[in-house]
């Protein structure tokens, strides 16, 4: 059998990310690209792949599964069409904008029967994934608290692309937040109540800069978030977990922090503190690195988007994860623009349901 053909859509940051896994991973080839900028001659030069002057076209050619790297406002009628084709997709993060638009690409995946994955490549990390089984362990208990920082400086050369900074569509809620919701909700799983404050000060721009948000979630335990694309700092997932090597530094620092009734950890050092005897703040603690394989996590990301493109096993981070993460980045904004809680009615989460969203 030959390599199975992924195709990648938009070949900006993202998407060369998404090439380069591609290019990496054994029994893989890219298809080709979809971009009309001259980031799309480019990188078919470097790839040694097709370039596709339209979707139309890419969809003629029948790739086995595309990855959409686009601008978020047009994922939904990219995967849609894509999914109309009978083309497996890996969308990345965020699914949709808003929530309404997330329900189009579920009803298609539901009308179709064709896979959709949402791009959250945390999932696949085997730090996050030994995370996951430390938060079931008899060790951690259950979540009583944590907190998560994502203090990322980004250059003013960021916002040369309007859309970064254009209401509904950029802002660092969108762009990063939404990988922290992810990650919580893989861990801990789902959330109940949000609270939660904006800030568009340092940058003066249309959307927010930095955020702060307390996450209730159902099985218990409260999460406190805060984010900020203008402030300088290392303590940020992106620039500590060494998950894009060449893109982002990797500083030796930690930050998520999570404590449970009998012990914590932290990221993305994964070190485990408990207690050797009883359980007091009067007696010290032992920490215990835990050791996890370095690998890529994009690389896992393609080889498990192949296997449920094969029928295999169903997707990690499907279009549902996406529309509720989406759904919780829109309840972060609603409360900040009320100034109160809201709850996320579980009714929500049915097969092919969002949640549903209600002031406390």
């Amino acid at each position: 059998m030959g390599n199975k053909q992924i195709a990648v859509i938009g070949a900006g940051i993202i998407g060369r990310t998404h090439l380069d896994a591609i290019a990496e991973t054994k029994g893989f080839a890219i298809a080709g690209i979809v971009e009309p900028a001259s980031s799309g001659e480019s990188s078919s030069n470097q790839y040694g792949c097709r370039l596709f002057p339209s979707l139309n076209e890419l969809i003629a050619d029948r790739p086995d599964g595309a990855i959409i790297a686009t601008p978020n406002e047009t994922h939904v009628e990219i995967a849609v069409g894509l999914l109309e084709a009978g083309i497996p997709v890996l969308v990345e993060k965020p699914l949709a904008v808003t929530v309404d638009d997330t329900r189009d690409v579920l009803a298609a995946v539901e009308r179709l029967g064709v896979p959709a994955m949402t791009g959250h490549q945390r999932r696949y990390n085997p730090i996050v994934l030994k995370a996951r089984e430390l938060a079931k362990a008899q060790q951690f208990g259950h979540l009583v608290q944590g907190s998560v920082l994502c203090s990322l400086k980004k250059p003013e050369s960021y916002f040369e692309a309007a859309w970064r900074h254009q209401p509904g569509v950029g802002g660092p809620l969108l762009i990063n937040m939404i990988h922290e919701i992810d990650l919580l909700r893989f861990i801990f799983g789902e959330v109940q109540e949000v609270t939660a404050i904006t800030s568009n000060r340092e940058r003066g721009f249309a959307v927010e800069d930095t955020a702060g948000a307390i996450l209730t979630f159902r099985n218990g335990g409260l999460v406190t978030l805060s984010i900020s694309d203008a402030a300088s700092a290392p303590w940020a997932w992106d620039i500590s977990a060494d998950e894009n090597p060449g893109r982002f530094p990797a500083h030796a620092v930690q930050s998520h922090f999570f404590c449970g009734s009998d012990g914590a950890f932290s990221l993305p050092d994964l070190t485990l503190w408990s207690h050797p005897g009883e359980k007091s703040w009067t007696e010290a603690m032992r920490s215990e690195p835990v050791l996890v394989a370095t690998e890529n996590a994009y690389v896992n990301q393609i080889v498990h988007f192949g296997a449920v493109i094969d029928g295999k096993t169903e997707p990690r981070c499907s279009a549902l994860d996406g529309a509720r993460n989406v759904a919780i980045i829109d309840a972060i904004k609603r409360s900040s623009a009320i100034g109160g809680r809201l709850a996320l009615d579980q009714s929500g989460l049915k097969a092919q349901g969002v949640y549903q969203i209600g002031d406390v």
